[in-house]
């Protein structure tokens, strides 16, 4: 919860004019992405609750939004459990960041194209921030921080572009595929690839070249996972197989999980 304050306070926003389900429903989001609480893992309302310090009815606003982004699955006399990760939908999430990273990094390359020569590479610098940041990261083996730092380029190339909200529907879109992604990071080689992906979009960029930008962003994300099928079989717990509420009901019998409050 502390987390999030500081995340607010950053932005200017008045932290109390924020909804309690407003928070709880960011907080949980982001346990849920990180895999903090892990696919299939129960929630309870009450518990949740306490850990916030609220009544539960911003408790099951906060559920019942999750609910309609799909990270979360309510089934009655049952439970409420984080979804498993669709396979599906990370497909066609991938789908659609694809159209519209392709165009936002052309965009942003025909941005510094366009600029005067003197004022291209603070157009950059952003980008080459958030790549050494992702660098230092890595050396730190801080997969939080090198996630976050992988949004950030993304976002900045966005920015650039004159197209901020388009990061906003990807990120939305893209629930399922962070999680899947965040299973990959822990291999040192994976993160390595990713770091020199980014250099070679951020380089294209800084260059004015769209064509190049666009197909180094274009391999980039066909890389992002680099095997939904070999995800699956490493971990299946964390896969939807279809709704079984005998699951469920087994499921609903195990200790809860609850999101830490930050």
């Amino acid at each position: 919860m502390a987390d999030l304050r500081r995340k607010l306070a950053t932005r200017g926003e008045n932290v109390r004019a924020v909804p309690a389900s407003a928070r709880i429903h960011a907080a949980l989001r982001d346990e849920i992405v990180a895999m903090t609480l892990p696919p299939g893992g129960a929630l309870q309302e009450k518990q949740i609750a306490l850990a916030y310090g609220v009544s539960r009815t911003p408790v099951r606003e906060a559920i019942l939004k999750l609910a309609d982004e799909r990270l979360v699955d309510i089934f009655p006399q049952y439970g409420t459990f984080v979804s498993r990760i669709s396979v599906p939908e990370v497909r066609d999430a991938m789908v659609i960041r694809n159209a519209l990273e392709r165009t936002t990094v052309r965009e942003a390359a025909a941005r510094v194209a366009a600029a005067p020569s003197a004022d291209r590479r603070a157009l950059v610098a952003p980008l080459h921030t958030h790549l050494r940041q992702q660098r230092e990261a890595h050396r730190a083996r801080a997969l939080t921080d090198f996630h976050a730092a992988d949004e950030d380029f993304h976002q900045a190339i966005a920015e650039l572009a004159g197209h901020p909200n388009i990061w906003r529907v990807i990120r939305q879109e893209k629930t399922h595929v962070d999680r899947c992604r965040l299973l990959t990071l822990p291999s040192p080689q994976r993160r390595s690839s990713v770091i020199a992906e980014h250099a070679l979009v951020a380089d294209a960029i800084a260059a004015g070249d769209a064509d190049a930008a666009e197909k180094n962003m274009a391999a980039h994300l066909g890389r992002v996972i680099p095997s939904v099928e070999a995800l699956v079989a490493a971990h299946p717990d964390y896969f939807e197989q279809g709704p079984d509420p005998a699951v469920a009901a087994n499921e609903a019998a195990e200790p809860p999980l609850v999101a830490k409050a930050r």
